[in-house]
């Protein structure tokens, strides 16, 4: 970590808390206590609104996005118990990812990724191609003798000679070019066909129908990105800036340091609660 605000009280400390108890599901900020007034009361504590919060829990989940921004009260809600608060936020986290809502957000994101299969013409399509663009070809280049400088003119008529021969050529039924194309062309649709259950295999892994399973992936996502926190690690103070003594510390990322400063009452929590959750998705 390189930078540790020397200042940080305990209440600087509990803006911290915040987040990671987001973080834990999947970087997000937020979720559904379970009474419809405890919600709207701590949603109104928090200082942040409902439709803010569920923008930050969509954020996080789905795009792996950790949102900060907005949540005016934290550190005053979080001042007495920063575990019940954690407990509080994951439990409104889960509730707001079964919401219609959120799984309707979900399978748009989810149909958006889904991969564009590919189909390879036949060879009577790529030789009316062909043909299509060689006319196309003959068509503005008749234009441009039109059009063309008498000092250019002859340049263009040759080159207008010479797409026309290329034109039957492009016209003869033994075409070379597709011949060899309609050789090969059983091989290209398979290869084809095989390539497009690779990318459906690989996109049904990553974004499966069953949304929950998506959101699995985020909680072993913060698991193991909070499994070696050392809470304990001494930090020195140069110039006015905290530093980790372990200089391996340094180079750990943004969301491991976070769960460090959030402190382990609350990464405690929310590793459990992502645990239990994680066995619950089936």
């Amino acid at each position: 970590m390189k930078q540790i605000n020397p200042r940080m009280t305990f209440l600087k400390r509990i803006k911290y808390a915040v987040p990671v108890a987001l973080f834990v599901l999947s970087f997000c900020l937020f979720s559904y206590v379970k009474a419809s007034r405890m919600t709207d009361d701590f949603l109104k504590q928090l200082g942040i609104s409902k439709t803010a919060a569920d923008l930050k829990v969509s954020g996080g989940f789905l795009y792996g996005s950790l949102d900060q921004e907005g949540v005016k009260n934290a550190k005053n809600i979080a001042m007495g118990n920063r575990a019940a608060v954690t407990s509080s936020l994951l439990n409104y986290v889960k509730k707001q990812v079964n919401s219609p809502a959120f799984i309707k957000e979900y399978n748009d994101m989810r149909e958006k990724e889904k991969p564009q299969l590919f189909t390879p013409q036949t060879p009577e399509e790529m030789h009316q191609d062909m043909i299509k663009q060689m006319n196309k070809s003959i068509t503005e280049m008749e234009l441009s003798v039109k059009k063309a400088d008498p000092s250019m003119k002859p340049m263009f008529e040759k080159m207008l000679t010479d797409l026309k021969n290329q034109q039957k050529l492009a016209e003869d039924p033994n075409n070379k070019q597709i011949a060899s194309y309609r050789k090969n062309y059983p091989q290209f649709v398979k290869d084809s066909e095989a390539g497009n259950q690779r990318s459906l295999k690989q996109w049904e892994n990553k974004y499966p129908s069953n949304h929950l399973l998506f959101v699995k992936t985020r909680l072993q996502q913060f698991l193991d990105e909070t499994s070696d926190i050392d809470f304990g690690a001494e930090v020195i103070e140069k110039n006015g800036t905290k530093y980790f003594v372990n200089k391996t510390y340094e180079s750990k990322g943004n969301r491991w340091k976070m769960a460090f400063r959030a402190g382990k009452p609350v990464v405690e929590t929310a590793r459990s609660f992502a645990e239990q959750w994680i066995n619950e998705i089936r």
